[in-house]
């Protein structure tokens, strides 16, 4: 408190159009209106500055900067049992780290809704019930099940299939404008019980609907080049990734346990344009099975640092 004091003083001793070196002398209002325009990461660490910008950085003019102008509307799309924060009475800090920890599950359970915390971008997945999955509402090619590790209500699992394509699509309007995304989807594989990824590459697109999208080969078997590890998997299973797969993308593990595959990137604006998310193995001749699917993920599209 005597730190504080001690700084008011010193600011209101400054005379009109005096050039201030040291910023902690500013109000604690005009430090919050300086911060809200920087970035989350920015305003956590200024609170190491001084008294005054630790006071600063966790007032609402901040973070309500810093979450997106239709998050009430989102939020409302929730079950009130869900959410872990009271928008009426929580602080925006508060509401804006709830909701990059916490996925908010929206729209009947179907999208979870979160913030990405570097950028306060938003990000949206579409569960499995929000795809298009050719054959899902056929019993001996795919099955809904309960997973203990998805944060959907259910998760689509491949029985058997020759020719398997999944679409989601999402409007511009529900994601952050002018942003660079990507979407991302995301699967297991049935332990010793998947087989058919191995032979032939997938073909990810990403654009707006209705137009002509550039593919990329993606390889969906997460254990393809660990031979090691695929034997404890996939029984029979062979050493070597043919020579087809040979340039296709790999998947990556996530922090959640799960993988997960880019299929592509786009920028979003602040119209109604829709964009389609597509995978695809139609050209091969080779049964398919095991594939858990969770959704696709789309979220702000990090440069390599």
């Amino acid at each position: 408190m005597e730190e504080r004091n001690e700084m008011e003083e010193k600011t209101s001793t400054a005379t009109e159009g005096e050039e201030i070196d040291d910023f902690s002398l500013l109000p604690e209002g005009v430090i919050a209106n300086i911060l809200s325009l920087t970035t989350p990461p920015d305003a956590c660490r200024s609170s190491e500055v001084s008294w005054t910008f630790h006071a600063a950085a966790q007032s609402d003019i901040v973070w309500d900067r810093f979450l997106p102008t239709d998050w009430h509307d989102l939020v409302s799309r929730a079950k009130p049992s869900d959410l872990n924060f009271d928008p009426a009475s929580s602080s925006k800090k508060e509401i804006f780290f709830s909701l990059c920890d916490r996925p908010l599950l929206i729209d009947d359970g179907k999208k979870s809704f979160s913030l990405d915390k570097r950028s306060g971008k938003k990000c949206i997945m579409l569960g499995a019930r929000d795809l298009s999955v050719v054959w899902g509402d056929t019993s001996f090619y795919w099955t809904w099940e309960r997973h203990p590790e998805s944060r959907f209500a259910e998760v689509a699992v491949l029985l058997e299939v020759w020719w398997l394509e999944i679409r989601g699509r999402i409007s511009c309007r529900m994601l952050s404008p002018a942003t660079t995304y990507a979407a991302y989807f995301v699967f297991k594989m049935r332990k010793r019980r998947y087989y058919g990824f191995n032979v032939d590459p997938a073909d990810a697109m990403v654009g707006t609907g209705g137009t002509e999208n550039r593919s990329k080969s993606v390889c969906l078997d997460p254990f393809i080049d660990n031979p090691l590890r695929r034997r404890r998997h996939v029984p029979l299973a062979v050493d070597q990734p043919p020579e087809s797969m040979e340039g296709s993308e790999r998947p990556k593990q996530r922090h959640d346990g799960w993988f997960e595959i880019e299929l592509g990137e786009f920028q979003s604006d602040s119209g109604d344009d829709e964009i389609e998310m597509v995978l695809m193995e139609v050209k091969g001749n080779t049964p398919k099975s095991g594939l858990v699917v969770q959704g696709i993920e789309i979220r702000p599209k990090i440069s390599p640092s």
